[in-house]
């Protein structure tokens, strides 16, 4: 799994009540015209969408709806609603600027019920639609951290790495964890909220780049450094088509992780997936302490 979160290092979040189609948004009950205008220009200010829905039976009531942004680099959450779609494409659209993170400040700055706030929030990818694997294996994984955590988890559209269902994400740390079992959602919360990570589940970090990921994994595992923030990336060197080396910051001073690249076999990659998929494959090979 080393490696294969997404590189976006923001998330808009859009609740969309109700069935998903096999593209979420762009199949929903908006118009389809608009949630493409919303997905574009969304990219252009350097969010990845997501459509979530909050847990349980998935009816279509009326009402505000609510969205979010999750910043993975400064660590917080910004929450505010919308009347309908349109409303979001007009302030997407006004915010519109070549700089991304200019937009994505305009963005924040239109709203006059944005809240911010730190606490983890936990997304799974339920849907179904898109491959039936993340229903079957999400949905038990979001009803056992709704237990615990209310009104922090939502369930979510294709996140990627279907095979690895269920898949979650802890925002706004940018965390996703794959092959998520229901009987893991206490102890995997009780390390959230001590701000470690679980290496052993974990695919990779939201907003680097696989490599990078890949190596961050991989260290958290070879040094049984649990804490979110005691390894630090300073750099990913590609050094052939097969091999990188990434160099990252400990608590005992900088280390060299090299990471082997390579393709899988062909196989059925996930449930819906044609029979002889292959996919990119992150292998740690070992950790070298940098002298100097």
């Amino acid at each position: 799994m080393l490696g294969t979160a997404p590189p976006a290092r923001r998330m808009l979040l859009i609740e969309q009540p109700g069935p998903w189609g096999p593209r979420a948004l762009l199949d929903g009950r908006d118009d389809a015209r608009v949630a493409e205008q919303v997905d574009v220009l969304a990219a252009a200010a350097g969010l990845r969408v997501q459509a979530i829905r909050h847990p349980g039976r998935h009816t279509i009531t009326p009402g505000r709806r609510s969205l979010a942004v999750a910043d993975i680099a400064s660590r917080h959450i910004s929450h505010w609603t919308v009347s309908d779609l349109p409303e979001l494409l007009r302030q997407l659209a006004s915010s519109a600027d070549d700089d991304p993170d200019a937009a994505y400040r305009r963005l924040l700055a239109q709203p006059a019920d944005v809240t911010r706030d730190h606490d983890p929030l936990y997304l799974v990818c339920t849907h179904g639609r898109h491959d039936a694997c993340c229903a079957l294996r999400g949905r038990p994984l979001v009803q056992a951290l709704h237990t615990l955590r209310p009104g922090r988890v939502w369930e979510t559209t294709h996140v990627g790495g279907d095979r690895f269902a269920a898949n979650l994400v802890v925002l706004p740390y940018g965390d996703m964890y794959g092959r998520v079992l229901p009987l893991a959602a206490d102890e995997l919360i009780s390390h959230v909220d001590r701000g470690e990570v679980v290496a052993g589940l974990m695919r990779g970090r939201l907003g680097l780049a696989p490599i990078a990921q890949a190596a961050l994994v991989f260290a958290h595992l070879q040094l049984g450094v649990p804490g979110r923030d005691a390894l630090r990336v300073l750099r990913a060197d590609r050094v052939s088509d097969d091999l990188s080396r990434v160099t990252l910051d400990t608590p005992d001073g900088a280390v060299v992780v090299e990471i082997a690249m390579s393709t899988s076999p062909p196989a059925q990659l996930t449930c819906q997936g044609p029979a002889h998929a292959r996919a990119r494959v992150y292998r740690g090979v070992r950790i070298t302490v940098l002298q100097g």
